[in-house]
């Protein structure tokens, strides 16, 4: 496990998730990942974080499914991630659930502060993201445009520093 968070409840320091891993699906990922242009490396001993046992601690709490996480690429590169989602969607057809775990918002500054005012900025980016990520209206290269260009949207900076 690994607990890449700070100044929580002791008790979430001792949160365990033991689900098996799935080295051949690993590994078959790992090539198509490779072959779409990315550099991959597997890590069999690197635990989950809590973009992974947060999520599915809920969803599959007798941790009994195989499980494996994938990083987010260095730089973090829109246009990449949405390439590397590409890679990855051969997985659709072989029944394999993919979680992509993360929040709207991800300004823990703000998060935690007190005395919010009734302004809420967080609202207008995630009615934007609602929009781009699930209207009919848009093709998948304007859908694509606009998440590449997502820092544009009203209050991304705010929302993610």
């Amino acid at each position: 496990m690994l607990y890449d968070y700070s100044g929580f409840p002791s008790e979430t320091y001792t949160i365990t998730y033991p689900a098996p891993g799935h080295p051949g699906l690993a590994k078959e990922i790992q090539g198509k990942i490779e072959k779409a242009g990315f550099k991959s490396d597997l890590d069999s001993e690197r635990g989950f974080d809590h973009g992974v046992f947060v999520p599915l601690k809920r969803i599959f709490p007798e941790a009994n499914i195989p499980c494996f996480q994938i990083s987010l690429i260095k730089g973090l590169d829109p246009a990449q991630h949405i390439a590397l989602g590409r890679a990855l969607h051969f997985l659709r057809s072989q029944n394999v659930l993919i979680v992509g775990s993360g929040m709207s918002f991800y300004n823990m500054r703000a998060f935690f502060a007190k005395g919010q005012s009734d302004s809420r900025p967080d609202i207008e980016f995630d009615e934007w993201l609602v929009k781009t990520c699930c209207s009919e209206d848009l093709t998948a290269t304007e859908r694509d445009h606009h998440l590449i260009n997502w820092s544009q949207a009203p209050s991304a900076r705010y929302c993610h520093p």
